[in-house]
């Protein structure tokens, strides 16, 4: 693993859900943990990496929070959580779980050779999408070159 840029600093993503202990046994069920110090009636915080994690908020803690009402996910793009995992199998066995679970698949599986990824919409409405990025494969080839701009499109 790489030094982070910033040693010390983390990423913590807030996400309002409707039902928050359905949308803890959801994750659950995708492998995900809570830290009890951080989580309570109204909240979940739910590591996703060494230096992230996301809290999911009862939609109105989240308010207080934000300052403003939330969004409406099944509507309204707020995000899109890209969550990178560590084999191409992973983005499948993560996928598949969310899907047993009751998340509705956003697209089909997309396959660029040095990438893979599958997305879905959580319980909440909310965008997800598993990568498995290949640390292997050559930087600056024709082939990837041209990969990297199917991306772009």
């Amino acid at each position: 693993m790489t030094t982070p840029a910033h040693p010390g600093r983390m990423l913590f993503v807030a996400l309002p859900v409707a039902d928050l202990e359905r949308s803890k046994a959801f994750f659950a069920k995708l492998g995900f943990s809570y830290d009890p110090t951080f989580s309570g009636e109204n909240a979940a915080c739910m590591p996703i990496g060494e230096q992230a994690v996301v809290m999911l908020l009862a939609r109105e803690t989240f308010a207080q929070y934000s300052h403003r009402p939330a969004g409406d996910p099944t509507t309204h793009s707020q995000a899109l959580y890209s969550l990178g995992v560590s084999t191409h199998d992973e983005v499948d066995t993560v996928a598949d779980a969310a899907l047993a679970e009751g998340a509705t698949e956003a697209d089909g599986p997309e396959d660029l050779g040095f990438m893979y990824t599958r997305s879905f919409f959580d319980l909440d409405g909310h965008p997800w999408q598993i990568m498995w990025m290949n640390p292997a494969a050559p930087q600056g080839t024709e082939e990837s070159s041209a990969s990297k701009q199917d991306i772009a499109v």
